[in-house]
């Protein structure tokens, strides 16, 4: 059985946290609804954000989904 390729999503939470006034994990989580630990991790790349909680970090900063979240195309082996 062969793997499933990963797909790597990256994300520019800590650049715009930085940008609006350098807010704090903890500010974020707080305007979210999370725990600063859940913010940690998603902008670590460690857990993937539900769609819900996507849109609520990009209304946050407002800026469209896609300037919060990248994705990383898989590279296809020759």
């Amino acid at each position: 059985m062969g793997k499933t390729p990963k797909c790597d999503i990256r994300n520019t939470i800590r650049t715009l946290r930085f940008h609006a006034g350098e807010m704090t994990q903890a500010e974020l989580a707080g305007r979210i609804g999370v725990t600063r630990q859940t913010v940690l991790a998603i902008e670590a790349a460690k857990y993937p954000p539900s769609l819900e909680l996507a849109f609520r970090i990009a209304e946050v900063f407002d800026v469209p989904l896609s300037e919060v979240f990248i994705r990383d195309k898989p590279k296809s082996k020759a």
